[in-house]
């Protein structure tokens, strides 16, 4: 039981983190293809990530110590869970539960695939197979190598019934109805749509969340260079500069997008735009930058976390009590917020 506990647990960790550095893109293909985003489509793409870490860490984990490595064995022989299926005491006999449960595993492979794919049976039985096929013959080479031998036994009975549940998952996603299936474009996802709170939160979010993954990268490839290239023994000062120069570099790129075309990266995403007020434009879009993700960065520069959490406090506030949700940057600029696709002349 312990093991199936690491495993899940490190399966929706794994998934939650990659769910967060694929938000961004995830909101803005979204956009583009069904002009807009939905609680039951997002919570069915980050279900299909945790079950994609699932997989892995159900067939991997836990990885043995070396020193402690056992050797297992294989199994060759196609009908073996047939005549092991046969000789079962009953329905809790370990053989059929075995069988069950590798079915069971797969059919949520199948069933995405339909759903969010729009792939049907043929694509379902190839995707099974082959994942089934990969997974085995990881543990049958020891992890391709890393252990002298297989620690998981190589099943070729495991084979079939992966990919039996694939085929079932993907019957049973038929009962999604056809227009929430699939990757195709929505006729009217080009078309404007109402601006509301939620909406703008899902920009600042975005915005938020591209400007730390952005930071982030930046932070991380500073600090190697300095610390591992340049082989510096001031470590924690290296990790300050390496720091600073992100969120630098960091403003610097949301400064150019927001000179550039008047928006954020999480107003591109969510096809917004400030329009109206009485301000130049060069003034409107300075103050567009300083009332959002651009003031949280300068603030993160200048003074410590406490400060820029404060003010993140008070810009959400600012989104929920103002009309349509135009928050701090509306308040500054004296500009409402609108879908970037309606015609600048209604």
């Amino acid at each position: 039981m312990g093991n199936e506990v690491v495993a899940t647990t490190l399966a929706i960790v794994m998934g939650a983190v990659i769910a967060l550095v694929l938000f961004v893109p995830f909101v803005a293909i979204s956009y583009r293809r069904r002009g807009r985003i939905t609680a039951g489509r997002t919570l069915v793409w980050v279900a299909a990530l945790v079950y994609f870490c699932a997989i892995w860490t159900y067939t991997l984990i836990p990885l043995p110590d070396p020193d402690d490595l056992v050797c297992v064995g294989k199994n060759t022989d196609l009908w073996q869970a047939v005549r092991d299926v046969q000789g079962a005491a009953g329905l809790t006999d370990p053989a059929i539960l075995q069988l069950v449960f590798n079915v069971a595993l797969f059919v949520p492979l199948g069933f995405f695939i339909r759903v969010l794919g729009g792939r049907g049976l043929p694509t379902a039985f190839f995707a099974g197979l082959g994942t089934s096929v990969f997974i085995e013959l990881t543990q049958l080479t020891g992890l391709w190598g890393i252990y002298d031998c297989a620690y998981r036994v190589f099943d070729v009975d495991d084979m079939l019934t992966n990919t039996a549940g694939a085929v079932v998952g993907s019957i049973v996603a038929l009962v999604v109805p056809r227009q929430h299936r699939g990757l195709e474009s929505s006729p009217d996802a080009l078309e404007p749509r109402p601006v509301t709170k939620v909406r703008r939160i899902v920009a600042a979010v975005c915005d938020l969340l591209a400007a730390t993954v952005c930071l982030f990268l930046i932070y991380l490839a500073g600090a190697a260079w300095m610390i591992v290239v340049q082989r510096h023994a001031a470590v924690d000062a290296d990790l300050d500069r390496a720091r600073v120069v992100g969120i630098v570099i960091t403003f610097v790129i949301w400064a150019v997008v927001v000179a550039a075309t008047g928006r954020t990266v999480g107003e591109l995403v969510v096809a917004l735009e400030y329009r109206g007020g009485r301000l130049p434009e060069w003034a409107t879009r300075i103050l567009r930058l300083l009332a959002g993700v651009g003031g949280y960065l300068l603030l993160n520069l200048i003074g410590d976390g406490a400060v820029a959490g404060v003010f993140t406090v008070v810009a959400a506030i600012a989104i929920l009590v103002t009309e349509h949700g135009r928050g701090l940057p509306g308040l500054v600029t004296g500009r409402r917020v609108v879908d970037s696709r309606e015609d600048a002349s209604a």
